[in-house]
């Protein structure tokens, strides 16, 4: 493993967060913990809370949701391949691993990811900083690591699926349709709709929605402007963009411009 493993990984710390979180995914793992305050994390249709010093883990693709109040956490975003490669190097195997419990109240854990982070934000040598990454997976995947799959798509076995979220992923700049989706997928909009909203666990409305402004905070993290990542994303307006923004992570886009507390490390 060596640090081009990080490349492009988003790391977030947020001072404090109160409201609703609505149905979300990511492509990359999210793994984080709670510093304070409390919330409410729904993954997988089953709720479970977030407190002090617990640890979150959430795979890829899956859909999730919550409600909190004056929690202060930090996350980061490893992409499936990193703990591809982690699997790898402790098990001789190339699996991809995934994680049952999604809460874990484990303080050796909690402190491993903390020393990891503290690393992160103080810009220590880049060796100190893979070695607190090192300790920190391999403890994550030997403890709680408990189903592995070889690594695919999110939706491997769907062909049909597949088809579409490439389309979104390709025409995400420009207007979409669910006639065009349906074409595309050579499917009536009514069994379009059930074969999505059966895969995804989103209405490809939502799913669309998701992916536009998860597009707009690399945007503003990668340097462009609060206004030009809503407008290119196709929100027609910055309240309209910040008010979605706002329910899927939390917080405002506005506070991806205090640098110190987002890093995407490069």
């Amino acid at each position: 493993m060596n640090m081009k493993s990080l490349k492009h990984t988003l790391f977030e710390n947020v001072e404090t967060s109160s409201g609703v979180f609505t149905k979300h995914f990511h492509d990359t793992y999210t793994i984080g913990i709670t510093h304070d305050g409390l919330s409410k994390s729904i993954n997988s249709n089953k709720e479970s809370l977030v407190y002090k010093k617990t640890t979150r883990i959430i795979n890829p693709g899956e859909v999730h949701s919550g409600n909190s109040k004056a929690w202060k956490y930090t996350n980061f975003y490893p992409t499936k391949s990193l703990l591809e490669e982690m699997y790898e190097e402790m098990y001789f195997e190339k699996k991809m691993p995934l994680f049952e419990k999604h809460i874990t109240n484990d303080i050796k854990l909690y402190n491993l990811l903390f020393k990891l982070f503290k690393s992160v934000y103080e810009k220590l040598d880049s060796m100190k900083i893979e070695i607190n990454l090192i300790n920190a997976l391999s403890y994550l995947i030997k403890n709680y690591s408990s189903v592995t799959k070889v690594y695919n798509d999110v939706f491997p076995d769907k062909q049909i699926m597949k088809n579409s979220l490439e389309y979104i992923n390709d025409c995400l700049e420009s207007s979409i349709s669910l006639d065009k989706l349906a074409n595309n997928a050579a499917l009536s909009k009514f069994h379009f709709l059930r074969v999505f909203k059966k895969n995804v666990g989103l209405t490809p409305h939502h799913y669309i929605l998701t992916r536009k402004v998860q597009k707009a905070k690399e945007l503003i993290i990668g340097g462009s402007t609060l206004s030009h990542a809503g407008s290119s994303m196709g929100f027609a307006d910055q309240s309209h963009f910040i008010r979605n923004f706002k329910k899927i992570y939390g917080y405002s886009p506005k506070a991806l411009l205090k640098n110190n507390n987002f890093i995407f490390y490069t």
